[in-house]
């Protein structure tokens, strides 16, 4: 039996178009190994009722996190997990309740610095990134009430095959077909955002998970980051595509229960 001292509680944070319903493989293998998951929809996303046009910021795309973290006791921490997007709202997360996250785990997820603006990283991401990689994702803009513009992003068929869901079951590649919703990369607002900060978000132990077949967030990329900020571990999933909570979810598992032997 899982004592209740080794019992620590995750919390699973998606990426971009996706929702809690991606973790579905990860959470009882977690929970099987004897912790808590807590996996669950950003705004805008999954079952979240709100739609994209409303969300406007990282702060109110990411206020579901928010909520769970802002009531949790002094004496509890959590791991937080943020795959691919999921990696801002893991900065923003810990830069306001530094104190209440023992590790942040990111899993090929976009990992900012407390040194530039956090639109940083997805802006490098996108100068080095062909436009041809796109395939037939669909960007399109939509207007706020202040004056800025935001712009939604949609995952097309052809990039979720090609990039993302390459190495995973075609079941779960036609799960996300059926479940992707429009999201957005918020770069106007984190244009606009200071950065975050050393005594917050820079205190935080930071774990980077690579997959080495990602053509999402290709490896390089992954290790420019890593050079970038570097983490307290890096570890790597061989085999893993975008998704690895598809197409290693055994893997993944084994990793996040290091990670909380070692640092939570």
């Amino acid at each position: 039996m899982a004592g209740v001292k080794t019992q620590k509680h995750f919390v699973l944070v998606h990426g971009a178009n996706h929702g809690a319903w991606c973790w579905n493989k990860l959470k009882p293998r977690l929970e099987a190994a004897g912790h808590r998951v807590t996996a669950l929809d950003l705004a805008a996303s999954g079952i979240n009722m709100k739609a994209i046009q409303d969300v406007h910021t990282l702060c109110q795309y990411s206020e579901p996190l928010l909520e769970i973290l802002a009531p949790l006791p002094d004496n509890e921490k959590v791991i937080l997990v943020g795959h691919s997007l999921g990696g801002l709202t893991l900065a923003l997360a810990a830069d306001k309740f530094p104190e209440k996250i023992s590790a942040a785990v990111f899993l090929t997820a976009f990992m900012p610095d407390t040194t530039h603006k956090p639109s940083y990283i997805l802006d490098q991401y996108l100068e080095r990134i062909p436009a041809e990689n796109w395939l037939d994702t669909q960007f399109a803009p939509y207007n706020n009430s202040s004056k800025s513009s935001g712009m939604s992003i949609f995952f097309g068929p052809k990039f979720l095959t090609a990039n993302l869901y390459q190495l995973s079951p075609i079941e779960d590649l036609e799960l996300a077909k059926l479940l992707i919703r429009p999201g957005s990369l918020f770069l106007d607002d984190l244009s606009n955002s200071n950065e975050f900060t050393s005594e917050g978000y820079g205190e935080v132990t930071r774990v980077f998970i690579v997959c080495d077949e990602d053509r999402g967030i290709p490896k390089k990329f992954q290790q420019w980051m890593i050079e970038n900020n570097p983490v307290k571990h890096v570890m790597e999933i061989k085999g893993a595509d975008h998704m690895a909570m598809f197409s290693k979810p055994q893997e993944l598992c084994d990793c996040l229960s290091e990670i909380a032997h070692k640092f939570a």
